[in-house]
C-alpha cells in the first residue's frame, strides 16, 4: 500500500475533520508542521502578532462556524501565551485544538532553550493536554483530539510535538476513507424524564425557558423555539444564550442577571414559578443571591454535561441530554399531552412589562452617554450584523441595550472575561462569516491589550467595524467605589489640551493600515457608522467608530436581582444617583 511521512498524514487528518482555517506564529520548534501545511490546498493559515491573539482569532471562527478552531505555535512562550485562550474556550465550551512545537524528547530534562511543560500548565484550563512522545501515535492522537474536541460539553484540547517526534520520518499506511473522524455520542434524554419535565411546565402558572451558550453550540434553535410557541412558554435566555430567539419575538422576556440584564427581564423572572434552564450554567453574574434568585420557585436543568448537574444548586429535576435532542423530545412529548396552547396571562403580561419598564436612551449629551451610542447601533445595523464583543462597562452596557435576533450573531467572551478579546476575535469571525458585516464593540481600554491584531486583518485583507466607547477611564472598575468606598481606576486620558482622551485611538488605526474616525456628538454616530461600512468593505481593512463618552455614567452590578430592579432607574444619574437605591419602578426615566 502507498505511504507517507506521518506530519503529512496529520495534515490529512486536519483536512479530513473539516479545518480550512488556522491561526498561528511560526518558531523552530513548530516548523516540520508548518512544512507539511504548506502542501495543503485546503487550509489557509493566517500568521496572528501573538499567540493569544491566535486563540482568540480562532475562538471567534468557531463561534460563527461551529467548526473546531485551530492555533499552532512553537515552543516555550508560544504556549503559555495561549493559555489565556484556552482558558476562555474550557469556560464557554468552545472546541478548539492549539499545538505547540516542543524541544526534543532527549533534551527535556535538560532545561533545553524554550523547553517548558506545557501540557502540565495547559491542564487545568483544557479537556485534553497531551505531548505525543511517539511518531506512530500522532494519527491517532489528533482524531482523539478533534473527538474530545467537540464531545460533550465542548472545549479546547492542546496537542504538544516534540522536534523528533516531528522529524523522524515514519512512513505511515494513511487513508482518511478507510478511518475518517471518530463518532460523537449525543446524549439521549430519557423518557420518563422529558414526560416529566412537560408535566412541570403544564402545572406552572408562570413558567419560563432560560436557554444558555450550550443551546447555541447544539444548534437548538429551531427547537427551542418550536416548543416556546407551543406551549406559550416566555422565553430568557441567559448572555451566553444571547440570539437564540430574536429579541423582537413576543415570547422574548428578555436576560435576567446582575450586568448584562433587563429590569423587565428581572421584574417578569422574580413573578415567575418554573424555569426550565437548557445549556446554561447558572452563573454567578446570572444569579446573584441564591436565595432571592431560587425563592419559591422549580427549577429543571437540562445539560449535555452530568458534572454540570447540582454545581451550583440542585435543580428539582435534572436532564442529562444534548440540547437540540432535549428540545425535540419535549415539543414531541408535548404534542402527545396537550394541544397546541394560547397566549394567556403570563405572556400578557410579558408584553406589558417589556413594554413599559425600559430604560432611557435618547440622551442629547455630549461628551456621548453609552445607551445613545447602542441606541444609535441599534438603528443603524441589521438583523444579519455579528456583534462580537468582550468585557468591561461597553460589555454590560451591549448587553442590556444591544439587540440580537439569530443564534452565533452575538459573541462574547462570557466567563473568563480577556480584555482585547474582541479584537482579534472579529478577525476569526469575519473569516467564518465572509459574507456577513461583523461588529466589534470595544472599550478604549480593552482595545489597547491586543490592538496589533489589526495588522493582521490588515495583511489578509479581513474588513470588519470596530466601535469604541471611549471614556479615557477605566469605568468598571471606578463602581468600586459605591461598594469599597474608593476610587481604584486608573485614568488613561493625558492631562493638557491636546488630547484628553489619552492616546490617539484613529492615529492607531491609521498606523496599522486601517481607518478611524472620531465622534463627540450624538448626531454624528449614524455617518460614522455607513463611513466605517462603506471604507471597511471597500478597502477590505478595518475602521473604527472612536464615540467620545461621558465618565460618570454607570451600569448595575454586584446586587441582588430585586436590587438591581430598584437600583436601575437612577444608573443614569452618575455615582451619587448610584450610591442611592429608590423604592419603586418607574415606566420610563
Amino acid at each position: 500500500m502507498p505511504t507517507m511521512d506521518v506530519m503529512d498524514a496529520v495534515v490529512k487528518v486536519m483536512e479530513d475533520e473539516g479545518v480550512e482555517v488556522a491561526f498561528g506564529v511560526p518558531g523552530a520548534a513548530i516548523l516540520p508542521l508548518y512544512k507539511a501545511m504548506s502542501g495543503s490546498d485546503q487550509i489557509r493559515h493566517y500568521s496572528v502578532r501573538h499567540e493569544e491573539g491566535g486563540t482568540h482569532a480562532a475562538d471567534g471562527y468557531t463561534r460563527v462556524t461551529g467548526k473546531v478552531g485551530i492555533n499552532i505555535g512553537t515552543s516555550g512562550p508560544a504556549g503559555t501565551n495561549m493559555i489565556t485562550g484556552l482558558y476562555t474556550c474550557m469556560a464557554d465550551s468552545i472546541p478548539q485544538i492549539c499545538i505547540t512545537g516542543q524541544a526534543p524528547t532527549d533534551v527535556l530534562h535538560k532545561e533545553a532553550f524554550q523547553a517548558v511543560d506545557i501540557v502540565e500548565i495547559a491542564k487545568p484550563v483544557t479537556k485534553w493536554a497531551v505531548q505525543v512522545r511517539e511518531p506512530g501515535q500522532l494519527v491517532w492522537t489528533f482524531r482523539e483530539a478533534f473527538r474530545i474536541a467537540r464531545e460533550g460539553r465542548p472545549g479546547p484540547v492542546l496537542i504538544d510535538l516534540p522536534l523528533d517526534v516531528q522529524t523522524s520520518g515514519l512512513e505511515v499506511d494513511f487513508d482518511p476513507e478507510r478511518g475518517g473522524p471518530l463518532d460523537v455520542e449525543r446524549p439521549v434524554p430519557r423518557p420518563n424524564a422529558v414526560r416529566r419535565a412537560v408535566e412541570m411546565i403544564l402545572e406552572a402558572e408562570r413558567p419560563v425557558l432560560m436557554p444558555g451558550g450550550g443551546a447555541i453550540l447544539a444548534e437548538a434553535s429551531e427547537e427551542l423555539i418550536a416548543l416556546a410557541e407551543y406551549l406559550q412558554i416566555p422565553v430568557s435566555p441567559t448572555y451566553m444564550g444571547k440570539g437564540i430567539i430574536p429579541e423582537d419575538h413576543p415570547l422574548h422576556m428578555g436576560t435576567v442577571g446582575l450586568q448584562t440584564q433587563q429590569r423587565y427581564a428581572n421584574a417578569l423572572f422574580l413573578e415567575s414559578d418554573l424555569v426550565v434552564g437548557v445549556g446554561n450554567r447558572w452563573a454567578e453574574r446570572h444569579t446573584g443571591e441564591l436565595d432571592v434568585y431560587r425563592g419559591e420557585r422549580r427549577f429543571v436543568h437540562v445539560d449535555v454535561d452530568a458534572r454540570q448537574i447540582g454545581r451550583v444548586f440542585s435543580p428539582d429535576l435534572a436532564l442529562v441530554s444534548d440540547a437540540k435532542l432535549a428540545l425535540g423530545a419535549m415539543i414531541e412529548t408535548a404534542r402527545t399531552m396537550t394541544g397546541e396552547r394560547e397566549s394567556g396571562p403570563w405572556v400578557e403580561r410579558v408584553d406589558e412589562l417589556r413594554s413599559t419598564l425600559l430604560r432611557k436612551t435618547d440622551f442629547d449629551d455630549s461628551p456621548v452617554k453609552p445607551q445613545r451610542a447602542f441606541q444609535e447601533m441599534n438603528d443603524f445595523f441589521d438583523e444579519g450584523a455579528t456583534f462580537v464583543t468582550a468585557i468591561g462597562l461597553y460589555q454590560i452596557f451591549s448587553g442590556q441595550f444591544q439587540k440580537t435576533y439569530k443564534p452565533r450573531h452575538y459573541l462574547c467572551c462570557g466567563q473568563a472575561g480577556p480584555l482585547g478579546w474582541e479584537v482579534p476575535a472579529c478577525i476569526g469571525a469575519k473569516l467564518g462569516r465572509p459574507e456577513g458585516l461583523v461588529v466589534g464593540v470595544v472599550g478604549d481600554y480593552s482595545f489597547q491589550f491586543l490592538m496589533e491584531e489589526l495588522a493582521v486583518a490588515v495583511q489578509y485583507g479581513v474588513p470588519y467595524v470596530l466601535v469604541m466607547l471611549n471614556n479615557a477611564y477605566m469605568g468598571l472598575i471606578r463602581q468600586g467605589e459605591i461598594k469599597y468606598g474608593m476610587n481604584f481606576a486608573v485614568d488613561i486620558g493625558y492631562e493638557g489640551p491636546a488630547n484628553d482622551y489619552g492616546i490617539d485611538n484613529v492615529m492607531v488605526m491609521e498606523a496599522m493600515g486601517a481607518v478611524g474616525r472620531r465622534v463627540e456628538k450624538p448626531e454624528e454616530i449614524k455617518d460614522a457608522l455607513a463611513w466605517a461600512v462603506r471604507t471597511s468593505e471597500e478597502r477590505r481593512v478595518p475602521a473604527l467608530v472612536e464615540i467620545m463618552c461621558e465618565r460618570e455614567t454607570n451600569a448595575a452590578m454586584g446586587l441582588s436581582i430585586d436590587k438591581i430592579n430598584e437600583f436601575e432607574p437612577v444608573l443614569d444619574g452618575g455615582l451619587e444617583a448610584a450610591g442611592r437605591v429608590v423604592g419603586g419602578i418607574p415606566e420610563r426615566d
